[in-house]
Order: C-alpha cells, then sequence, then structure tokens
C-alpha cells in the first residue's frame, strides 16, 4: 500500500504482528543497537523504540529485518515495479503485450517527481544535531552515525532534480573532530555517484550542497541502495516503490524531501576532510579511520512527532541481507542482462557482499571444440569486474551451465546454492590454467585484507567442462601428519590450525604430492586459520573468515605451485591464507555489561 509517512507504515505493521514498542527508556550508546541485535537474530519484528534517551524523537529499526516484512510492506506496488523494471530491461515487450504495458502505466506516472509549492511537515521545526538520537552502535565506533540515510545531491553541470543522485552514504554526527552542531562527516566509497557530483563541483570550485534525508516513506530508503538500470533514477524508482509520487521542495537552495522526518542540509567544500571512523561495518570489522569529506551544516529540519530510522551492520547476515533479497526480488535479471552471456550472479553476504562473488555464465564461442574449456566466461568476468558495483569483487568464481544434464548436475545450477556451487567448480576446475589473478588493484573501501585503502587484489577463478575429481570428504593422510588438527570444512576443503603450519611449510612437506592431493584424493584447497574446528562448524564461518581475510595475490599458494610466461598455477591444491594479519581491522565484539541489559529489557517482550 501507499504509506505517506514512516509512521504510517510502522502502524500498518503493527496492526498485522510485525512491530513490538520498546516502552522502557533505552540509552542510544549501544543500549539500542543491541537490542535491535538481538531481535534480528531471532527472527523478530520491526521496532519502535518510544523513549531514547537524551532525545525527544521516537526511533525505529529492523523495519526490513526479514524479506517477508518487506515483501508485506511493498504488497501493493512490488508487482509493478517488477513489470516497469523488466520492460526496461526489455523494450520490446512494451509492442508484444501492448495490454500488460497498459497496467503499467499508472505506476509510471509516480515515478515522475513532485515540487511542493508550499512548506510541508518536515519543515515543521528547526532543530540541531544534537537532538537528534545519538545511536552510537559498537564499543569502538568513533561516535554517532546516520545508517539509513538517503544522501541527495545534484549535478553542478545540469542543477535539478532530473540528474540528482540518492545514495545511502554513511553519516558520522558526532566524535572525532567534527564540531557538533556544525560538522558531520560524509562517508562514501568507490562507484559511487555522489563522488562524481563532488568532483563536478570542486573543478568549479565550489561547494557540493548536501541534503541528508532520514525517514519518510520505507521506499526512499530502499532507492537509495538500488542498483538501477541505465535511464533510471532513484526519485523515479522511489515514487514507484512508494505508490505516490517523490515530493520535493527546495529551502535556502537545498532540495528538501517534504515527506521525510528529517532533513540534514549543508555543504561540503574542495579539499575540506577531517578523520572519519572508526565503525563496526558490514563485513564484521570495523572500517577504521581515515579521512574524508567534512559536511558543514547548514539547518537540521524534524516533522511534528518526527521518527529517527536506524539500523545495525556487523558480521553477516544482518538487516541489510534483507535489503539485498529484496534488491534481487525486485530486479531479477536486471543485472544479468547488463552483461552479454551472463545468467546470474550472486554477491555471497556471508562473506561481506564484496569479497566473494558467484557467477553462471554461457560457453558459446567454441561449440565445435570436444575439450571444454573456459573461454567467454573469462570474458564475462573481465566484464563483471569493469561494470559498477560488481567492480569491487575481490574473489569471482564463474562457471557455464548448459542446458543439458552434466554428471548428474543440471541446468538447475545456482549461485544461490553456495555448497553446490562450489562443488560443481572445485570437482572442474584446473588448478594449472584456471585461477586468474589481477594485481595492484582498486578495492572495496571497507575490506583491509589489502596493503592499504582501497588497494589490494582481484582473483577470478573459472571452470568448464566435465567432472574430473571426486571432492575429499575425510582428511587424507599426507594432511594429518602436519599435526594441525584438520578439519573437513565442506567437500574438498581442509581447514588446518595456523599454530602448527604456514603457506612456507606445507608447501615444503607436501611437495612433490600435490597431483595426488588433487586428482586421487580430491583435496582442492587448505585453509589456514586461527582455529579449524570453528571454521568447519558451520558453512557462514568458513565464507566469512575464508574470504574477508585474504588478499589474494599476498595470501593464496599452493601445492607444487609454479609460474609460466608470467602465468601462476599449482598442480595441487590450493593454499589460503586465511589469518587475522597485522593491517587487519578488528572484528566487531558485543559489550557483555550491555548485553546483561539487554537480556532484562526484553525479558518482559514476547518475539
Amino acid at each position: 500500500m501507499a504509506y505517506s509517512s514512516l509512521e504510517a507504515c510502522l502502524l500498518d505493521l503493527e496492526q498485522n504482528g510485525h512491530l513490538i514498542r520498546i516502552t522502557e527508556q533505552v540509552d542510544p550508546h549501544l543500549e539500542m543497537a543491541a537490542i535491535h541485535l538481538r531481535v534480528f537474530e531471532q527472527g523478530g519484528p520491526a521496532i519502535l523504540f518510544e523513549h531514547v534517551k537524551g532525545s525527544k524523537f521516537r526511533a525505529a529499526s529492523n523495519i526490513f529485518g526479514t524479506l517477508e516484512r518487506s515483501q508485506f510492506i511493498f504488497r501493493k506496488t512490488l508487482p509493478q515495479v517488477q513489470q516497469l523494471i523488466a520492460l526496461k530491461i526489455d523494450p520490446t515487450a512494451a509492442i508484444k503485450n501492448p495490454l500488460k504495458t497498459l497496467t503499467a502505466l499508472p505506476a509510471a506516472l509516480n515515478a515522475l517527481p513532485k515540487k511542493d509549492p508550499i512548506s510541508k511537515p518536515v519543515l515543521y521545526e528547526e532543530i540541531q544535531i544534537s537532538d537528534l538520537p545519538l545511536i552510537k552502535h559498537w564499543p569502538m565506533d568513533g561516535g554517532a552515525f546516520v545508517t539509513l540515510p538517503q544522501v541527495y545531491t545534484e549535478d553542478a553541470d545540469a542543477p535539478g532534480i532530473g540528474k540528482s543522485n540518492l545514495g545511502m552514504y554513511r553519516i558520522q554526527l558526532d566524535g572525532n573532530e567534527y564540531e557538533l552542531n556544525k560538522e558531520i562527516g560524509l562517508h562514501y566509497q568507490l562507484h559511487r555517484g555522489i563522488g562524481v557530483h563532488q568532483t563536478k563541483a570542486n573543478n568549479k570550485g565550489q561547494p557540493l550542497k548536501v541534503s541528508c534525508f532520514v525517514g519518510g516513506p520505507p521506499a526512499h530508503s530502499v532507492a537509495a541502495v538500488m542498483p538501477l538500470p541505465e535511464g533510471m533514477s532513484e526519485m523515479n524508482f522511489a515514487g514507484v516503490l512508494a505508490g505516490k509520487r517523490f515530493a520535493y521542495t527546495y529551502k535556502d537552495g537545498f532540495c528538501v524531501s517534504t515527506d521525510a522526518d528529517f532533513v540534514i542540509t549543508g555543504e561540503v567544500f574542495p579539499g575540506e576532510n577531517k578523520p572519519e571512523g572508526p565503525f563496526g561495518d558490514h563485513l564484521g570489522y570495523y572500517s577504521l579511520q581515515h579521512s574524508f569529506p567534512v559536511m558543514k551544516v547548514h539547518k537540521v529540519y524534524a516533522k511534528k512527532n518526527a521518527i529517527w530510522a536506524f539500523t545495525v551492520v556487523g558480521r553477516p547476515p544482518q538487516e541489510d541481507t534483507s535489503f539485498g533479497q529484496l534488491i534481487h526480488a525486485i530486479t531479477g535479471d536486471a543485472v544479468s542482462n547488463e552483461i552479454p552471456g551472463l545468467k546470474e550472479v550472486h554477491a555471497v553476504d556471508a562473506a561481506g557482499v564484496h569479497p566473494l562473488l558467484l557467477a553462471i555464465g554461457s560457453e558459446r564461442y567454441t561449440p565445435y571444440l570436444v575439450n571444454k574449456t573456459p573461454a567467454e566466461i573469462l570474458t564475462i568476468a573481465n566484464h563483471i569486474l569493469g561494470t559498477g558495483q560488481l567492480s569491487l569483487a575481490k574473489f569471482v568464481w564463474i562457471t557455464a551451465a548448459e542446458n543439458k544434464k552434466d554428471n548428474n548436475i543440471d541446468n538447475k545450477l545456482s549461485t544461490h546454492k553456495v555448497p553446490e556451487f562450489f562443488q560443481h567448480m572445485m570437482e572442474r576446475m584446473d588448478l594449472k590454467r584456471d585461477v586468474h589473478f589481477y594485481t595492484k588493484t582498486t578495492m572495496d573501501t571497507l575490506d583491509y585484507s589489502g596493503d592499504g585503502l582501497n588497494t589490494g587484489s582481484k582473483v577470478v577463478m573459472a571452470a568448464y567442462g566435465d567432472k574430473k575429481r571426486n571432492l575429499a570428504t575425510q582428511v587424507p593422510d599426507a594432511i594429518n601428519k602436519l599435526n594441525a588438527n584438520a578439519h573437513i570444512v565442506i567437500p574438498g576443503v581442509i581447514a588446518l590450525n595456523a599454530a602448527a603450519v604456514n603457506v612456507q611449510s606445507i608447501q615444503e612437506n607436501l611437495r612433490g604430492l600435490g597431483a595426488k592431493l588433487l586428482e586421487e584424493d580430491g583435496v582442492f584447497m587448505l585453509v589456514i586459520t586461527e582455529d579449524a574446528g570453528w571454521m568447519a562448524t558451520t558453512l557462514n564461518n568458513f565464507l566469512w573468515a575464508g574470504f574477508t581475510r585474504v588478499n589474494p595475490s599476498n595470501d593464496i599458494d599452493g601445492v607444487d605451485a609454479f609460474v609460466e610466461n608470467k602465468h601462476w598455477g599449482c598442480t595441487g591444491p590450493l593454499i589460503f591464507n586465511a589469518t587475522i594479519k597485522k593491517h587487519h581491522a578488528p572484528p566487531v565484539l558485543k559489550d557483555e555489561a550491555v548485553e546483561k541489559r539487554v537480556d532484562a529489557i526484553l525479558s518482559k517482550y514476547k518475539l
């Protein structure tokens, strides 16, 4: 249904059993975040905090905590959004099915932003940053952050809402060197539209005007994180998903979302940066303190009885996982249709999203050859690494699915069935040929496995052809002799304790045994970690530690490895050094005292 406000959505959730109210006063310092995390872990409802210590405003979280709840929120508009995106992907659909196209017209009209000629509720009162719920999420965070912001900027070369950008870039409200109520931190990463806008403003020697919207119809938050097809703006999408046009006005030269609960306006001046962070982020580690643009606060507005929307991120899965699931449900094949030959792609949330990307492509280049080898999928992998936020992928595992049965794995192979996908690839990959490194390249800003901010390496692992081997389901004698507490993680993958071995010792002790271990024993990968037993406990432990802590060019080696004409390969199993290194960011950990307070608070509520 079309919600006119965040509160309308929350009331609808409450009436349908999807929301709880926390009536006690709660502390925004760690306590609110801890309550959110606990409720999310239990698959619980959305939360409305009615009394936030130090602020007169209420706060809401876990709004998008499950895919089912997100689908409930957008139950009236999701089909129309999916239809419009499908038409964008396949324009000929409008010709082939005109009646279907006509049913999409009402939704298309909502895509047009609507300028309000008069002041609206969000301008009800002018407040200060210190009046907001200053929520600190993790013990080592540098201050309070906005975690569901809709950050709006315009193109200096083409001002106005038509060429605007709406993105979810975290905002630091206090702490560090920021002058309270006058300055806030603006953190954004690689491949974000706001960077283009700031570059253009800088080139003109003028400040970039920024508006940060919080709250409002839930569709606006989703719009801020959507990877949209070329030519569709976030404002268009927000209107369609909300079931009502995106309403805006201008105040003192700043764009204001008139349906938002809060709006922070300000300017970013060329060359003016300050330390931002640390912040417990969605990879499960702290993003450390770095210099980022500082925003000079102009004014802060709030509607009457405004509600502060927030989320909490940490080691996945968290609420942002449900965001990803919703995006997939909305876009379907939109991303894969942008890359010729790509059938399916999955950024694995349990590995922190960007560290691990699984893909299925096509192999149509050489159908006349009997021996199947990766060809087209290597081209597709390069295209992936040159496309928008997909280019932030660190590991790309790519294969091709055929339309006929192939050794008991048919065209039902899916990147979303992670263990089966790994099995398919590890049974087929030629480690002498199919591992391709990209060194000294750009990395996700939040990934500290590399040798500096935004820098590191990537690897493409490709597999195509017939099954070559059966994967190990027990530890071979040669591995047990390493005395490294070896554990099978998944078939073909064995974890080893770092206290007993390192890459060099493994290579020395297994020299000459590589081909036997790989082809006869089925050992595809050895993973060095601090606790092999812990890594083998769950698939998610392996996905998280095994891929977030590895810089491919530095931390991947192999048994009986070689370099031939600058190409690296090995005849035996891969060796991943997935230990925590000195330059890595620390993982986020809960505060025990806060957890006890949360026990007491939530004991009164039925989740």
